[in-house]
């Protein structure tokens, strides 16, 4: 819910699908996403610089609190099918946001690849925090 006419990380709900259906893990602390591009500059003959941008997927992470053994356990799997020759298909992530104005904003991004960065540190008296990226080729607005 939004607080004073802001939106927090509390409004944010996240829906993984791989090939191998929904992909549910711990507790996600962190979500970060961001708009990729190539950009170019063009300097006329006339001195003035123009810049074109074009579009380049996005990318982004996850911090996770590790409760069980869902992500160690797809990444598993993931390295398996390299191995056995199966061809990794890409995954979807679907974003939901609590506005402000209490209408709700989805976006999908599409054709997702996650890496696993780290399977986390294990230490007496600590929690597992693990970190995810991904990389996807595009972000569409679903409502």
């Amino acid at each position: 819910m939004p607080q004073n006419g802001f939106s927090v990380g509390r409004d944010v709900s996240l829906d993984i699908i791989t090939s191998n259906g929904p992909l549910s893990f711990g507790l996600i602390t962190k979500f970060t996403s961001k708009q990729d591009i190539t950009d170019k500059k063009i300097k006329g003959i006339d001195g003035v610089t123009r810049h074109v941008r074009f579009p380049d997927g996005w990318s982004g992470t996850f911090d996770i609190e590790r409760q069980d053994s869902t992500l160690d356990d797809y990444f598993a799997q993931l390295e398996q099918d390299y191995y056995d020759g199966i061809a990794e298909q890409g995954a979807t992530i679907t974003e939901t946001i609590q506005e402000v104005n209490g209408s709700i904003s989805q976006y999908r991004y599409l054709g997702v690849l996650l890496k696993f960065d780290d399977a986390g540190d294990k230490s007496g008296d600590s929690t597992v925090m693990q970190k995810l990226s991904f990389v996807a080729s595009r972000r569409i607005k679903v409502s």
